[in-house]
């Protein structure tokens, strides 16, 4: 709210009448900006918000060494062996009438992986995981300009926001965020629309390209088709699930990516099954399935080709006690090529670890 002036006065000492037409226009003026500032004050006050959670873990390999030699999957986030950190997130939310913004800090490894530790603009890291301004001019379109996560892929950064503890395969390889201009339309019927244009991929403090992407959703009652363009590379990804019965529900997510020029490629298919067994906890399975080729790299070991793939179950228990959530789970990968190596150090096509992880969210 602009707060009205509490004196409009104007004098003129050599002629009465001009004095009084100005305490008129004095009174007029008051009453105008006293109604104004009654209106402002009766509109809904704009609200400034505190979110976000904390996060540490324990990891071990239970066929592989946990030393200097530690392996770790090739997969996001959850990757130090032994007890390790996560990430502190601090989310800052500013909301008015029709529009807002959102300061999203992280601190921790988990978060200076998420942000690839600014490597465009700053030498020590930035902490910025997302930065953003909305404005919405009704209540079925509104537009958002800044760093935002990107909206691809069924798993997120924050721990908070996901089943599982560590990451898929599929999530690994997306982007992680967007900085950009996208526009979210809603179009009534459980139906939603989505269109975008960011600097590439990976690039989220500023475009030294010259190049941009561009970027599409559409849908419908939770169901979600996204499409992503950028720098001659294209990726399609469908993210949804379903309820089988109250306390049932399975989670979607497949996607493919490649590249136009290159024989750059991957493909992935996961299913996230969790079951209710009450208010406090819940127990869940990640089953995907993952394929890259040429070279793509983050699997680890290629055959001469470049052609690899891996198969990874993840068992996750969910035990909440208040705000926190306690999250034991096992992880089972099993790859066509060794990309792993076993406690004698030889090298192996599986990798079997166990973690346990506290999740705090506010």
């Amino acid at each position: 709210m602009q707060n009205a002036p509490s004196h409009y006065y104007f004098q003129n000492y050599t002629h009465m009448k001009t004095t009084i037409i100005t305490n008129i226009k004095k009174n007029y003026f008051i009453l105008f900006f006293a109604a104004i500032s009654s209106l402002t004050m009766a509109q809904e006050s704009p609200s400034i918000s505190f979110s976000g959670s904390i996060d540490a873990y324990f990891r071990g390999n239970l066929n592989a060494p946990n030393d200097e030699n530690a392996i770790a999957q090739g997969s996001s986030f959850a990757n130090l062996p032994g007890f390790s950190l996560g990430m502190a997130n601090i989310i800052a939310s500013y909301e008015g009438e029709n529009f807002g913004a959102v300061a999203d800090l992280v601190f921790g490894p988990r978060g200076t992986d998420a942000i690839f530790a600014s490597p465009m603009y700053s030498l020590t890291g930035s902490i910025l995981n997302q930065l953003y301004v909305y404005w919405s001019p009704s209540e079925s379109v509104t537009f958002t300009m800044g760093n935002f996560n990107t909206f691809l892929g069924y798993e997120v950064i924050s721990p908070s926001g996901n089943f599982n503890y560590s990451t898929s395969y599929l999530f690994s390889y997306g982007p992680f965020s967007h900085t950009g201009l996208k526009v979210d339309f809603d179009l009534g019927n459980d139906w939603s629309a989505m269109l975008g244009v960011f600097n590439p991929t990976d690039l989220t403090e500023f475009n030294p390209t010259g190049d941009y992407a561009f970027g599409a959703q559409l849908g419908y009652a939770g169901q979600y088709l996204n499409a992503l363009s950028s720098q001659g590379g294209f990726e399609i990804d469908y993210t949804g699930g379903f309820n089988a019965s109250e306390s049932f529900y399975v989670g979607i997510n497949a996607a493919h990516y490649s590249e136009s020029e290159t024989d750059i490629s991957f493909s992935g298919f996961a299913l996230y099954p969790q079951i209710s067994m009450s208010e406090t906890s819940a127990f869940g399975v990640r089953a995907e399935y993952f394929a890259e080729t040429g070279y793509f790299g983050a699997i680890g070991a290629s055959d001469a080709d470049g052609d690899s793939s891996v198969f990874a179950l993840t068992l996750t228990a969910n035990f909440d006690v208040g705000a926190l959530s306690i999250k034991p789970e096992l992880r089972f990968d099993n790859a066509s090529e060794e990309a792993f190596i076993n406690n004698t150090a030889d090298p192996s096509k599986s990798l079997s670890t166990f973690f346990l992880a506290t999740v705090l969210s506010f």
